[in-house]
């Protein structure tokens, strides 16, 4: 298993770091201070964060996400994207700078993959342009939405329209004032076979009936203020046929296809995540003394480390696995390696932030440091896109065919 990456992602790689330590690391302090600036009611980017993503847009690091067969992509394959990712994931708002955050990857790939050539135009260009948001609007409250045959958001024909009514939660992004484009999962036909009753349709969030109920808090400060989650209600939402993604009974397939990608990019940058935990608990060992000793001098410290160190590479090789898998075979056939890192990767960044924590004390849980935040999104990553149990199931079935007729 030799993965050697090629001169252009090595130089991409180079320009990255070089932009990382430039201008996202030296600005971290004022970004959250102009975050922590804007009105409790504005859901806005930081002016800096615009200001970066400029630059990144000038100096060709853009829409790197995009898998070569998409010709709307920067032409690298998801092995050559992986180091990328990680590298940009060490700052949780940096991947917004590049234009390769979350949900609007996922939505990106969604209209690459499956849009019309009208619906390109209309919704993948301003995306890929970086000039709109987009939200992905799949989860529940009703219903354990792990499940995607339980949702009960309707999607019904009406003459020339879909009619949606249903409520949903926990949707990235949708508060920003620049969130036009709604992807929305839903029933179309309950007399379907179970994985054909669902469909996907477009809807602009403006329109008529698309009511936001309320943000929603994870936690402490996880994300930027501006890109929070909410709950949204949808009463008779009327939207054109033409709508429709793929088509209708069709949402299913396109869930399977989006959340592949997605699930290993959060992989990706959690790596990132985790190597910057062990940075900061490196440095904190190296320069603090306890009982006439330096931090690292004491055995369970070391032991720390050296399993951070150990867990992470681990992960990282699971995950460059994977995505040569999706590259080689497509993403069905790397399902299962898809799994497995997805249960992987959140629960060991969470392990190294934990020990980050630990060696830093006190200062360990307070904003001072970036600990808590990157504590805080490994948690909540082993639920998104599909919790642990989900993940750990399809590779006790897939393990299981091995052996059972």
């Amino acid at each position: 298993m030799a993965f050697e990456f090629s001169d252009r992602v090595q130089d991409l790689h180079a320009r990255m770091t070089r932009f990382m330590d430039e201008h996202v690391y030296p600005n971290d302090a004022e970004y959250y201070q102009q975050l922590e600036e804007c009105p409790a009611n504005n859901w806005e980017p930081p002016p800096l964060l615009e200001g970066l993503k400029e630059k990144a847009q000038a100096e060709g690091l853009w829409n790197l996400f995009l898998p070569k067969e998409h010709e709307e992509g920067a032409g690298l394959t998801n092995l050559e994207y992986a180091p990328l990712c990680e590298i940009m994931g060490r700052s949780i708002y940096a991947p917004e700078i590049f234009n390769c955050s979350a949900p609007d990857t996922g939505n990106m790939e969604v209209f690459a993959k499956y849009g019309t050539p009208e619906q390109k135009k209309k919704y993948l260009r301003p995306l890929l342009d970086g000039t709109v948001r987009s939200a992905f609007v799949m989860t529940e409250p009703a219903v354990a939405s792990s499940d995607a045959t339980n949702l009960q958001t309707t999607i019904l024909p009406d003459g020339d329209d879909y009619v949606i009514n249903g409520r949903k939660w926990f949707i990235s992004g949708i508060l920003a004032e620049r969130c036009e484009i709604l992807i929305v999962m839903g029933k179309s036909d309950p007399d379907a076979p179970k994985h054909q009753q669902q469909s996907m349709i477009v809807v602009h969030r403006n329109t008529l009936g698309v009511n936001i109920i309320r943000p929603l808090p994870v936690f402490h400060d996880l994300e930027p203020q501006f890109a929070g989650h909410s709950e949204v209600e949808f009463v008779n939402v009327r939207v054109p046929k033409g709508n429709i993604l793929l088509g209708e009974g069709r949402g299913f397939e396109i869930a399977q296809g989006r959340l592949g990608p997605g699930r290993i990019h959060h992989c990706m940058r959690l790596i990132g995540q985790a190597e910057l935990a062990l940075e900061l608990m490196c440095k904190r060992a190296s320069s603090r003394m306890a009982f006439g000793k330096t931090f690292y001098d004491f055995g369970t410290i070391r032991a720390d480390i050296a399993e951070s160190r150990i867990e992470i590479d681990q992960a990282r090789l699971l995950t460059l696995d994977a995505a040569d898998k999706m590259d080689r075979f497509g993403n069905k056939v790397a399902r299962n390696e898809i799994a497995m890192i997805k249960v992987v990767a959140p629960r060991m960044a969470q392990q190294v932030f934990d020990r980050a924590i630990q060696v830093h004390g006190a200062m360990g849980v307070t904003n001072d440091t970036h600990l808590p935040r990157g504590w805080i999104y490994a948690r909540f990553v082993r639920i998104a896109d599909g919790p642990d149990e989900v993940h750990r199931e399809a590779v006790t079935r897939n393990e299981m065919k091995k052996y059972v007729n």
